[in-house]
């Protein structure tokens, strides 16, 4: 029956091993995204014509790194295994146990950027849009982690580039919904969100646009990906991570409405203190 579908690829999750320690791929590839993001943020910071430095990218990458990995883990033991957190608290800590949830996540790194803000003394819309073309990077290379520890497959399918991977019980043909992932919320985000940082300046476009687009690609895929079996389809039809992305829309939608708002506002002040008349003061002499 699978014969005529797509076979999954033959990938050792393992790159190499040297006694005990091993390279995997799944960790590799977020490096590999770190490293892509840190590159593009030199190159953003350079071109800021001082606005920002290096080594201010480096402080707050180090916060979005500690953002990630707090929130994510948090993120998906409250979301995705509060049953499970309730019968045993310790599993918070778990974390070689595997679990991380990108909403979780998310809300790690925008709590990542409000200290970052508040630091450094930066608008806290302004460092969400530089931060914001930057994320598709990681998430792109995470989906592609994803597929090749063959894990977070689609719903069964019979469509022509259906495939079959290893970790499914049931041997059925699916979705790679981990690619459509890589190239909905990792490539085309990206771009849009590139062109964005490029071609405008107003504030808080780049980080409604990221939100908004986060939400509609991932509440697009859903209908193709398996849902977590512990959790299923809420009303038969919607699942946990298009529930969670709502928000995320609706945020959006704001942000870029507060940004629109902030900058009329400056418009405003800036006019007026271009249009105000100069009292000059008379100076009478001694007579």
């Amino acid at each position: 029956m699978t014969d005529k579908f797509l076979q999954f690829p033959i990938i050792d999750p393992v790159i190499f091993s040297i006694g005990p320690v091993s390279l995997r791929w799944y960790g590799t590839m977020y490096l590999i995204g770190f490293l892509a993001a840190m590159f593009m943020a030199n190159k953003a910071a350079d071109r800021s014509n001082g606005a920002w430095t290096r080594d201010q990218v480096s402080d707050l990458l180090f916060y979005g790194f500690l953002g990630v990995i707090l929130g994510g883990r948090v993120g998906y033991v409250l979301f995705y295994q509060f049953d499970y957190f309730l019968s045993d608290p310790l599993y918070l800590l778990q974390i070689w146990q595997g679990g991380m949830s990108f909403h979780g996540g998310l809300l790690g790194v925008i709590l990542a950027i409000f200290i970052f803000a508040r630091k450094t003394k930066k608008k806290f819309l302004a460092v969400g849009d530089f931060v914001a073309p930057l994320v598709p990077i990681g998430l792109g290379m995470g989906r592609l982690g994803n597929f090749i520890n063959a894990e977070l497959w689609g719903r069964q399918t019979d469509v022509s580039w259906a495939m079959v991977f290893p970790t499914d019980p049931l041997q059925v043909p699916r979705h790679p919904s981990q690619l459509y992932e890589f190239a909905l919320e990792g490539v085309v985000l990206f771009a849009i969100l590139y062109i964005i940082a490029r071609k405008t300046n107003r504030l808080g476009l780049a980080s409604g646009a990221f939100l908004i687009g986060y939400g509609v690609f991932r509440s697009f895929v859903e209908f193709f990906r398996e849902p977590d079996a512990h959790l299923g389809l809420y009303l038969s039809f919607i699942s946990k991570g298009q529930i969670l992305s709502i928000p995320m829309i609706l945020a959006g939608i704001f942000i870029i409405y507060l940004g629109h708002l902030s900058q009329q506002k400056s418009a405003i002040v800036s006019s007026t203190k271009a249009t105000k008349p100069t009292v000059k003061k008379s100076v009478k002499g001694n007579n």
